[in-house]
Order: C-alpha cells, then structure tokens, then sequence
C-alpha cells in the first residue's frame, strides 16, 4: 500500500492579519483595584501602611500575605506586588512578584483567584 507525505516548503506562513499590532494593557494602574478585593467588613485580613507607604496584607491566620510596594520592594530588584501563600506540612507554599509597572487590574485578577480558592477550615 503506497503511502503519500505532504512536503511543506520550510519557514512559517502568516498573514497580514496576524502581525497587526494589539493594544495591550500597560502600565500599573490603581491600586485600589487590588486593595478593593478584600472583604473589609469580615475581619479576615489586617492592612498596614508603613513609613514607607508600603502596604501589606495578611490573612488573620497568617498563611496569606500580598505587599504592595509603590518605589519597588527594598534590596529586591522588579518586585511591585508580592503575594505570597504559607504551605502545610505535606505540601509547600507559593510566592509570585510582579514588577512594579504590572497592571493593577491583573495581579487584582491574580488575587481574586487565590482568594477564591481559599476554604474556611
């Protein structure tokens, strides 16, 4: 039984279409976009400001943390925003940075899935 193969020349293909530019979202935003996630009336998380204008929030537990640093986070390079959730015994943690000039509405978006993911024990 004869068996065909289709030979592609080599290179890619595209269109016109594909390369035209997008308008991306830039730049950081408000941050109350992120801030305004947190339920303030259920007195699950502590906010404090500091000397510095910094802000941070943890979780009454204190497993959760999100910082967020206006001038960028001090002695680290490109870190903004900061979330970080402790691990367990069996299973670790997790950090994510985002840079200071990420968009607010995204690391909002970040938030708001972890917080969502969070059950009450």
């Amino acid at each position: 039984m004869p068996v065909t193969v289709e030979l592609r020349a080599p290179g890619f293909r595209t269109t016109a279409e594909d390369l035209r530019l997008h308008n991306w979202l830039l730049g950081p935003g408000q941050p109350t976009e992120v801030i305004d996630t947190f339920p303030a009336a259920n007195g699950d998380f502590k906010f404090v400001v500091d000397d510095r204008a910094d802000t941070h929030i943890a979780s009454a537990d204190g497993r959760f943390y999100l910082g967020w640093f206006p001038s960028g986070r001090p002695g680290v390079e490109h870190e903004g925003w900061v979330l970080a959730v402790t691990g367990t015994a069996r299973t670790p943690g997790y950090k994510i940075a985002f840079c200071p000039e990420t968009p607010a509405r995204l690391v909002a978006a970040t938030v708001s899935e972890v917080l969502a993911t969070a059950v009450r024990l």
